[in-house]
């Protein structure tokens, strides 16, 4: 069921939540759990996203194409929410509709944004498909890795999937030490690097004129800040070009010990849809991948898709 008050949603409990900033946000009660999950349909920035996106060689679409797959797309949508509780199975056919427009302007219209990976991500979930809500979620957070709502329904659509996979201990601990890599955006880390650096210089000029103690602390600190946030920035620039995160889509996949049929599972139980991994090795239809826990097994290729798309 929708509700919308105003510019604020209502919880069940009757609290409101942050006011939406770009566009209003929607929430889906989740059936049994009488827990809503957020839907943030931002139609008025991603229309204007479709409008202005570059018309590169290889788009198959034209402008006025985009334009009137997004307005379909976005119909469709209001119809099923408006049909969500008299009429569920037209609702889910309204969504697949709405899908289809949006994933057409993903792969032939050569639009690649937050806004339309996360709404993209948003239809999957209300259609359970939890692997593709994640996959789409995660490819919006390429784009839009500060937004509080997107990071909110990944985490949700994470809690759904059935395989629960602890991320190794080393990986934990490096968390926890460099907090400001994973908690921090990469626009806000290069703002605080740019501070940094800036005040190094200040510092550095301010320490000729004057010996003053202040002068030392601030040249240490500044200096200190200006490398560990330009370290983060140049891993992050490092692995957004080797990045070969994905997640299973396959409603169930048997991992296993080689590269065929053939060879032994390397569990006891199969893995499921939504299971995040890191593509380690390609050999023919079959990728080799490490799970966040640390095993490691073969997988058909067509079982997942990579987060970055090739």
């Amino acid at each position: 069921m929708l509700e919308k008050i105003g510019n604020h949603i209502k919880t069940m409990t009757g609290n409101k939540l942050d006011r939406a900033d770009v566009s209003p946000y929607f929430y889906v009660r989740n059936n049994g759990s009488g827990k809503f999950f957020g839907l943030w349909f931002a139609s008025g920035m991603f229309f204007l996203s479709v409008l202005l996106a570059p018309a590169y060689g290889g788009a198959l679409l034209s402008q006025a194409e985009k334009t009137e797959l997004y307005n379909q797309g976005t119909e469709f949508f209001h119809q099923a929410t408006e049909l969500t509780e008299t009429d569920p199975a037209a609702a889910r056919d309204l969504y697949k509709k709405a899908l289809l427009r949006f994933q057409r302007l993903a792969d032939e219209g050569d639009v690649s944004n937050g806004k339309l990976y996360y709404n993209i991500g948003n239809i999957h979930f209300l259609l359970d498909d939890i692997g593709r809500a994640i996959l789409n979620y995660r490819r919006a957070g390429q784009y839009i890795p500060n937004d509080s709502n997107l990071a909110k329904n990944l985490a949700y659509a994470r809690s759904m999937r059935p395989d629960k996979l602890e991320i190794k201990e080393k990986e934990k601990i490096l968390q926890t030490l460099f907090f400001f890599h994973y908690d921090l955006g990469i626009k806000t880390r290069l703002i605080l690097f740019c501070l940094a650096y800036v005040s190094f210089w200040i510092f550095a000029g301010a320490k000729i004129f004057s010996r003053r103690p202040f002068t030392s602390w601030g040249l240490s600190v500044s200096l200190l800040f200006a490398v560990l946030f330009g370290t983060s920035l140049m891993v992050e620039s490092r692995e957004s070009i080797i990045n070969r995160e994905g997640v299973i889509l396959s409603p169930e996949v048997i991992a296993r010990q080689g590269d065929a049929d053939s060879y032994q599972p390397s569990f006891e139980a199969p893995l499921h849809s939504g299971a995040e991994f890191m593509l380690l090795e390609e050999r023919g239809a079959w990728w080799r991948i490490e799970l966040p826990d640390g095993r490691s097994s073969w997988i058909p290729s067509k079982s997942g898709e990579l987060v970055k798309k090739r």
